[in-house]
């Protein structure tokens, strides 16, 4: 195929006011006029004759480099075998010469070939992310509806029109910084609303021109937008996530050979830490009203009190919150567990489901991870709360009658219902308040198990495989949260590893050491059975009792006084009084 290359101007003949063309005497001229190419291409599957036309070029130079890249387009197919490809590749340049746009790359154009793409359709952001969600077969459906929200609010609106070859880190950067602005904007709003509506509260009720003051800023509060949440780093780090994910995809399909979300730089993510709610914490709480974190723990003390206001008011959620708050179950789990997941005999309790929110629907659905698919151990106590539970859906499942709804589930409504994950969480709030406690989340209760397990010794392997992490490390960073007793003596042992001098160290103040409980059973035990042996001998000898029992303990405090010590007992006296105290015995755990 051989290209041709002419040089015209749109000169006029002054009397047929027609284009002297070609006949131009100025064409010689090397600044005047352009070059036109014209570049036969393969027919069409019809057998119609086309052809790849351009004007303009300022040089017959540059008309001859277009003229090699056509060829080297035509020839990524070869020439005998693949005279479809070729066809391919001539549809592509057709398309370029009728647009104007630039003839395409060669290398894009030969790797887009090799991997089957289309040559003369361009897909772009918005198109490829539809097609890459609807391929994601395996996902579950609260993944899925995450990554749709990240598609639909921030990603097609802001980058969807752009083409997906021709993405570039540029048009990422722009898009974050579209959505800070954004968050400006909705701060600003937010500020004006909550000021207008604290305005409306602080306006009397009676009196003419109060009503029409309240009147008028009723009808400008409507007029507002309405209160919005800003799109936190949190949430722009999933959206570059997502991004990311489908882009590599595109890059696995030969779509792509670059990721430009794997070079956006973003605010840093802290997570909040979780802090105990000590006294002075508490205090300051009441005085403010401020949580000093988003992630708030209830110390061992404040969990027992919870839970015990529970079973004295006969909260009929007991069982469920007891689980979660030694067990750490997350709340899907705690509503999913059926009856048939815990074997009684062993104590283990298998976490194969849950129940998870869409929306305000509910599905069942396995756990979160493949780590949450586990089974956990249970406690005698918890086992006596989970009888407990079933004798209460025994009664409630007598009471209702046809009524009935046979679930299945371990925690239940009063009907048989199993328990919405939404509303488990907003009961919890309430109670919590009834409680007096400072405020908790649902969720919050995994750390405070988490922080009762580690602090009770517990292995942090065996913590992790009962909180359903993957990893020990997940549970150490973000669920262990430090009691304030455990705090105390460790800043104890530590003060004590170092030796000072009597002047710079306080000497301790002189403590009473703590009775053992077992000292005083074992000393009830002694006496009733010396009781018992008294009465037996006084009915066979047919004396008294008192008189038995005072030759008894002229006899013990004699043969005490000249006895020695045997082992594991020790023996003192005071004002005259003798004391038996029983050497406490080490009981393997």
């Amino acid at each position: 195929m051989t290209a041709t290359i002419t040089k015209r101007c749109g000169c006029r003949d002054p009397e047929t006011d027609k284009q002297l063309g070609a006949s131009c005497k100025r064409l010689a001229q090397r600044t005047h006029g352009v070059w036109k190419l014209v570049y036969p291409l393969p027919p069409r599957e019809d057998g119609t004759r086309r052809r790849f036309f351009r004007s303009g070029y300022e040089t017959k130079t540059k008309a001859q480099t277009d003229t090699t890249a056509l060829a080297a387009l035509l020839d990524i197919a070869d020439k005998r075998s693949d005279l479809d490809g070729r066809r391919r590749i001539a549809d592509m340049l057709e398309a370029v010469s009728t647009s104007g746009e630039d003839i395409p790359d060669y290398d894009e154009t030969k790797r887009r070939f090799a991997t089957g793409q289309s040559l003369t359709q361009h897909m772009t952001v918005a198109e490829w992310l539809d097609t890459w969600l609807a391929g994601k077969k395996a996902l579950r459906k609260s993944g899925e509806t995450r990554y749709e929200v990240d598609i639909r609010f921030h990603l097609k609106p802001r980058i969807g029109h752009v083409r997906l070859d021709r993405l570039t880190v540029q048009h990422l950067d722009e898009m974050f910084e579209g959505i800070a602005e954004t968050n400006e904007e909705i701060r600003e709003a937010n500020l004006m609303r909550r000021t207008a509506v604290d305005e409306l509260k602080a306006i009397p009720w009676k009196g003419k021109e109060n009503r029409a003051r309240r009147k008028a800023l009723k009808a400008a509060i409507e007029a507002m937008p309405p209160f919005r949440r800003v799109t936190n780093p949190a949430t722009q780090k999933h959206i570059r996530d997502t991004l990311r994910a489908s882009l590599n995809v595109a890059i696995g399909r030969g779509a792509l050979v670059f990721n430009p979300a794997s070079y956006v730089e973003l605010p840093t993510v802290q997570r909040p830490k979780a802090l105990v709610w000590t006294d002075e914490r508490v205090e300051e709480w009441l005085r403010t009203g401020v949580k000093p974190s988003a992630v708030m723990v209830w110390t061992p003390e404040q969990a027992g009190h919870f839970l015990d206001f529970l079973a004295d008011t006969k909260q009929r959620l007991y069982g469920v919150f007891h689980t979660i708050t030694f067990r750490g179950l997350r709340r899907g789990e705690a509503c999913g567990v059926r009856k048939t997941d815990y074997a009684r005999a062993s104590r283990l309790m298998t976490i194969a489901t849950q129940l998870v929110q869409d929306g305000w629907e509910v599905r069942e659905s396995a756990p979160k991870t493949n780590a949450g698919d586990r089974v956990i151990s249970i406690d005698d106590y918890t086992d006596e709360i989970l009888e407990a539970e079933a004798v209460q859906q025994a009664a409630d499942r007598a009471a209702w009658g046809e009524a009935w709804v046979d679930s299945g589930r371990m925690f239940t409504r009063e009907n048989g219902e199993w328990i919405h994950p939404g509303w488990l969480t907003d009961q919890f709030e309430k109670l919590v308040e009834l409680a007096g406690l400072p405020p908790i989340r649902l969720h919050d209760l995994r750390h405070v198990a988490a922080s009762l397990m580690l602090a009770a010794g517990v292995d942090i392997k065996i913590v992790s495989e009962t909180l359903g992490h993957s990893e020990t490390r997940v549970t150490h960073d973000i669920y262990q949260s430090v009691m304030p007793k455990q705090a105390a003596d460790a800043a104890e042992a530590t003060a004590a590893m170092v030796p000072r001098g009597g002047a710079r160290r306080p000497e301790p103040e002189p403590t009473e050491p703590a009775a053992d409980p077992r000292i005083e059973q074992v000393a009830q035990l002694a006496l009733d059975q010396l009781v018992a042996r008294i009465i037996s001998a006084a009915e066979q000898d047919g004396r008294p009792v008192e008189e038995l029992a005072q030759f008894a303990l002229s006899r013990l405090a004699d043969g005490a006084a000249e006895a020695p010590e045997p082992e594991g007992i020790t023996g003192a006296s005071h004002e005259g009084a003798k004391i038996i105290a029983f050497r406490p015995r080490l009981i393997g755990a």
